[in-house]
């Protein structure tokens, strides 16, 4: 990949990671502030428990994310972004443009999806 194209994705990340950390930041005010709320009843304990709960794996998804972005820097930092980390062969940049943190070209990622899921087994089909 060309120098103009990584300054490109290095600026794209640059910009998601300091949106996700901001929001980090919003989620972790948020836990605290909820943290402060005096249940009165049961039913306010157990409401404010939930909320507890949603914003912590909301927090959890955004740390996912920054650590995914700070993978790609330093895939970038390294000379392998855009390079698929399974098969070696080049992302498509439209691919890229559309998920700046990919580590693995579409083929390459449906392939690691379905051993994800285990062999027969598909994330949006059912068993009754």
């Amino acid at each position: 990949m060309e120098r103009p194209e990584l300054d490109h994705f290095r600026s794209l990340l640059l910009a998601q990671l300091r949106r996700h950390m901001r929001q980090l930041a919003v989620d972790q005010a948020a836990l605290l502030d909820s943290n402060g709320a005096e249940a009165v009843d049961s039913v306010d304990f157990s409401l404010t428990e939930t909320n507890q709960e949603m914003v912590l794996r909301l927090g959890e998804r955004e740390s996912q994310i920054v650590a995914d972005i700070d993978q790609a820097l330093l895939r970038i930092d390294e000379g392998s972004y855009g390079q698929c980390a399974r098969c070696g062969g080049p992302i498509d940049l439209k691919r890229l443009e559309a998920m700046p943190t990919a580590r693995y070209d579409a083929a390459c990622q449906s392939l690691v999806e379905l051993n994800q899921n285990g062999p027969g087994r598909n994330r949006t089909s059912f068993i009754a």
